[in-house]
């Protein structure tokens, strides 16, 4: 599974969260599949980046001990745990993305410290988010501020792609600022900057995503079966979301539609049509044109979802055979094998490897 990969020094900021709290990461590492300690990078073996997957396992693992389920996308004091989840299915049901920012806004007004709200305004044809945080952070004035920090990056990141997601298409961005200094290195400028794809300004005012105000009518892709399904595996799906693709495909949006979770069947074709306001012919056609069927889709999806499922050690091969709607756990194998050539025992032992290799 080509996954993805994350900054070290993002499964580093996690893992000071677990020794301010006192306890012993080491295990973690282990069942994350992580061969070396993120936080030593003066050691032979540290490597600069881990795979999407070896995060996801390393965050769940961190949520379940801190029980903190906010994936990053706040900071300070006052995060009530469980509230990203219970704002999730707050606007789920919202018409389209701007309805659901300005919700999104209300409930973490509503529920979380200053530093940690967001907040939307509108300048022209352009749509600003960011955190509500004075321009001072304990009393440092703009220009005297520390340089942006990783975790200040993945925040503001997180937002971007947690909005593609919602939407099931990419979402370029105009601009991003950041409160703090520019980086003292090249590097990490350039990592930044690849981070986003758009112009970076930093010494400003706020941290903030700007983006076109188009984007805010987008309507939302995803039912409480897709959410479940991201909440199980996150973050995982916004770390391999590409959500500055040059153009916003009807493929992709397909894809969210019908997602990873097929315990309870597949969306009907009817379902799909519905949710994209489209006849079935035009969506046949669109598809046709895109060089692929919605049968093809499905089949694609469930690939997919089987290879990041069986990449958690957690879920046995036949709750993913569950998972993926099959009541035979042999016509699973079947299926994996002639999509992968390998079976899913074979798959997971290739994983296994992998991540332990030196």
């Amino acid at each position: 599974m080509n996954a993805e990969t994350v900054p070290t020094r993002f499964a580093n900021s996690l893992l000071n969260l677990v020794l301010e709290r006192g306890y012993d990461y080491s295990g973690m590492l282990t069942v994350a599949g992580i061969d070396f300690d993120p936080r030593k990078p003066r050691q032979s073996d540290y490597r600069q980046e881990i795979t999407a997957m070896q995060y996801s396992k390393l965050y769940q693992q961190v949520l379940s001990l801190l029980q903190d389920e906010t994936f990053g996308l706040s900071f300070g004091q006052g995060v009530t745990p469980g509230a990203f989840r219970m704002m999730c299915y707050c606007i789920l049901g919202c018409e389209n993305l701007g309805v659901a920012i300005k919700r999104t806004c209300e409930f973490y007004r509503t529920f979380f410290d200053a530093d940690a709200q967001i907040t939307m305004s509108l300048d022209q044809e352009l749509v600003i988010v960011g955190y509500r945080g004075s321009p001072a952070k304990n009393g440092i004035a703009t220009d005297a501020m520390p340089e942006v920090e990783a975790t200040d990056a993945y925040s503001l990141s997180v937002w971007h792609r947690f909005f593609c997601w919602l939407t099931g298409r990419s979402m370029k961005l105009s601009t991003v600022h950041f409160r703090g200094a520019a980086p003292a290195t090249e590097e990490k400028i350039e990592k930044y900057q690849q981070l986003f794809n758009c112009p970076i300004h930093y010494g400003q005012q706020r941290d903030e995503i700007i983006f076109a105000a188009s984007y805010l009518t987008s309507p939302l892709v995803h039912t409480e079966q897709s959410l479940k399904d991201f909440l199980r595996t996150a973050p995982y799906q916004l770390m391999v979301i590409n959500p500055d693709a040059s153009t916003s495909s009807l493929v992709t949006r397909v894809r969210a539609l019908i997602g990873h979770d097929f315990s309870q069947g597949f969306p009907s074709f009817e379902k799909i049509t519905d949710s994209l306001n489209m006849s079935a012919p035009t969506l046949r056609r669109k598809l046709k044109k895109e060089g692929t069927t919605f049968q093809q889709l499905k089949d694609e999806c469930r690939r997919d979802a089987s290879l990041a499922y069986l990449s958690n050690p957690d879920l046995s091969i036949n709750a993913v055979a569950a998972l993926m709607g099959f009541t035979d756990p042999s016509a699973f194998h079947r299926s994996f094998k002639k999509w992968t050539a390998m079976t899913p025992g074979e798959f997971r032992q290739q994983e296994h490897s992998e991540s332990t290799r030196d």
